[in-house]
């Protein structure tokens, strides 16, 4: 008889205290964002070179490229989303704990009450760690892979009569119409999960969808929604309708659980997840769950790495037409 799996009590974790421990003041939370991202040797994130003047006398950018086409001044924030912050580096590092260690993440309150910043900073902070989650994979699932979708919004009831009018005009499509639809696949083989915000669901995007993370070869399981019916790969599907949810191998059970977080989420820790910011909630939530295995500690330091060549500035977040649903930040 097989042993009973031992879930994740293998990992590593970590206390308020240790953290405490790890990050007592700002220098030295410093010298880990230092550590972690250049394993102390500093790059210049504007050229790339080595050849770096450490230890400069400027109040924020104690590092200067000695290169003569480059010569300029950064931080360890340079080049990554904590540019530009005023926030202290041991807040950074406390906030990346919560954010990380919470399965249903952390609102920008109660960062705000933890951290003793601003709501403002809270929220800016929470949606720069999300950004930093923004998914870059180089690469395809091998399968076998699970893939559905799910609908995030509030009732038409509760809409004005412009945004309704807006729906309407619209015309039909499939799924809620007052809803924003979101698209995800989990890989059985790795556990992995990548979610999307999609404009629609039609063909075209969900087939698109599976073929951007899924290798050809790949088994797909899905429900029975006649979308995925010409799917061009090596398919199968349950009957939800008829109250079939497995059949041998054919289910969709793990892709389901990441919504159910997802879904809590929205309705337990947000409240309100608006289309304009939705797609960086779902990358937040697919990275926490691809880092879950790791210790805490690597988790940290996995945020941390994804972090650099991200950046997401104030007036980016709040404008009006720049950051709809699915889009990036520059």
């Amino acid at each position: 008889m097989s042993q009973k799996a031992p879930g994740k009590s293998f990992r590593k974790g970590m206390t308020l205290m240790d953290l405490l421990k790890m990050f007592p003041d700002d220098a030295t939370a410093e010298r880990w964002f230092v550590e972690t991202r250049w394993s102390g040797d500093p790059a210049c994130p504007h050229c790339g070179s080595t050849n770096v003047l450490s230890g400069a006398k400027h109040k924020t950018m104690p590092y200067r490229c000695r290169e003569k086409e480059c010569r300029k001044r950064f931080s360890v924030r340079t080049g990554t989303v904590m540019e530009s912050s005023n926030l202290p580096f041991q807040t950074w590092a406390i906030a990346m704990f919560l954010v990380t260690t919470s399965l249903k993440s952390v609102s920008s309150m109660k960062l705000h009450r933890d951290l003793g910043i601003t709501q403002k900073s809270a929220w800016h902070l929470a949606h720069r760690l999300r950004r930093a989650w923004d998914e870059d994979r180089n690469w395809k699932f091998s399968g076998p892979v699970e893939t559905d979708e799910a609908y995030f919004g509030g009732l038409r009831r509760n809409m004005s009569n412009t945004k309704r009018r807006e729906l309407s005009e619209a015309g039909p499509k499939r799924g809620p119409s007052d809803k924003t639809l979101v698209a995800g696949i989990k890989d059985r083989e790795t556990n992995q999960v990548s979610a999307r915000v999609l404009p629609s669901a039609s063909r075209a995007n969900l087939h698109g969808f599976v073929a951007d993370h899924a290798e050809p070869e790949a088994t797909v399981y899905t429900d029975e929604a006649p979308v995925y019916e010409t799917l061009p790969f090596h398919h199968e599907s349950v009957k939800h309708s008829v109250r079939e949810f497995v059949r041998g191998m054919a289910h969709t059970n793990g892709i389901e659980s990441f919504w159910s977080m997802l879904k809590r989420a929205h309705m337990g820790t947000f409240h309100k997840l608006s289309p304009k910011h939705l797609d960086r909630y779902v990358q937040e939530f697919a990275g926490r769950h691809n880092v879950r295995p790791l210790d805490t500690e690597h988790q940290l330091i996995n945020l941390m790495l994804c972090m650099d060549g991200k950046r997401l500035r104030y007036e980016d977040l709040i404008a009006p037409n720049g950051l709809e649903s699915g889009a990036r930040s520059a």
